[in-house]
């Protein structure tokens, strides 16, 4: 049997030819006119004024900490369970990520963790909507309002999830996406800054632009990187952006079927997902010994992965504080096969690895 990677990126005809028909029409590959087209696109979808698009989503972050002119000795609120680029996105700006613990049933920020963890020097809390799922986005919105913090939204893995109708990403001030190969849609690499404020996008469009007052003329009145897009990367995006709609139904009908599939088998957990509304990223499961059911999937030809790690237990942060929720969650999670292009026979095939699994086992 073929074998099931954990995930792939999906890139059809439509793309190599829309980049053929980019190369042979003269481009010049770097950010221009179909930047601005793919920018258009991504604000229309979740319902912003303004998006940018950048070199990564980790960028993306830092360009919109440094917009909001946080540095120095400004904290700034991150979950423990998050991609690490999340935590590193603040460092990179400048500022201190401070890590919170995170709500057991949604993956998510702990709100009255989130609270305590208020100090003088917090600046801003970093959202993450961990695979989609989210909190009370309107108890999280007052919160931040309450104490004048600026709410950035870590949407990386939500395009296409939304909550009570509102695309997740355009709650805070600046939200941001990633097209990784990973994710829903990609262009290799690449993130994006979504806005409602027209002063915050010009000071994003400058920064990332090596803080210029005027694209193309050497004249800087910030400093700034080089944080660009290429035409060529957005010519890949619009064509993907054009599938989206499909994905993000595809998206919901599997995670339906794995948990149909799996719904007597009592070692699998599903995390609760409203998929009214939201489009999981990954298929994502705790069960006891997450590496024992990988080692059994992979003798199979079937790949999986584990949950990300806790960031306070790695090197570079290094911190003995408490995060309970993070630890179990790192500890018993395992991303099954979430390719949009799987086939409701690859999902049973998984699903069914999965029961032989379990019933040797237990």
């Amino acid at each position: 049997m073929d074998r099931i990677n954990q995930v792939e990126p999906w890139i059809g005809e439509e793309e190599k030819k829309a980049v053929a028909e980019y190369l042979d029409g003269g481009g010049w590959l770097t950010e221009f006119e179909k930047t601005r087209e793919f920018e258009r696109l991504i604000a229309d979808f979740v319902g912003s004024k303004y998006a940018s698009v950048v070199s990564n989503g980790t960028v993306s972050l830092s360009i919109a900490l440094m917009a909001l002119g946080i540095n120095g000795d400004d904290e700034v609120i991150v979950p423990d369970y998050t991609q690490i680029a999340s935590a590193n996105s603040v460092i990179l700006a400048g500022a201190k990520p401070v890590l919170v613990d995170i709500d057991i049933s949604n993956h998510c920020l702990d709100l009255d963790l989130v609270k305590k963890a208020i100090t003088p020097r917090t600046k801003a809390i970093m959202f993450v909507s961990l695979n989609g799922r989210c909190t009370d986005m309107n108890k999280l919105v007052d919160l931040a309002s309450k104490h004048g913090l600026h709410l950035i939204e870590d949407a990386a893995e939500s395009l296409g999830c939304r909550y009570k109708g509102k695309h997740l990403g355009t709650f805070g001030v600046i939200g941001s996406f990633s097209f990784s190969p990973s994710k829903i849609i990609t262009t290799g690499q690449g993130g994006a800054l979504v806005t409602d404020d027209e002063n915050l996008y010009k000071e994003i469009s400058s920064i990332k632009d090596f803080g210029r007052y005027q694209s193309g003329v050497d004249s800087y009145r910030i400093m700034g990187f080089n944080f660009k897009y290429t035409d060529l990367q957005a010519v890949v995006g619009i064509a993907q952006m054009k599938k989206l709609e499909w994905r993000v139904r595809r998206k919901k009908e599997m995670f339906a079927l794995y948990r149909h599939e799996l719904k007597d088998v009592r070692q699998v957990e599903f995390i609760d997902t409203d998929l009214e509304e939201i489009s999981p990223w990954f298929i994502d499961v705790l069960v006891p010994e997450p590496s024992v059911l990988k080692k059994h999937l992979g003798e199979q030809g079937i790949g999986s992965r584990p949950f990300f790690p806790p960031i306070h237990s790695q090197p570079p942060y290094g911190l003995n504080d408490e995060y309970p929720n993070t630890d179990y969650v790192s500890a018993h999670g395992l991303w099954l096969p979430s390719s949009s292009f799987l086939s409701d026979e690859d999902i049973k095939r998984v699903c069914g690895e999965i029961k032989v699994f379990y019933q040797k086992q237990y």
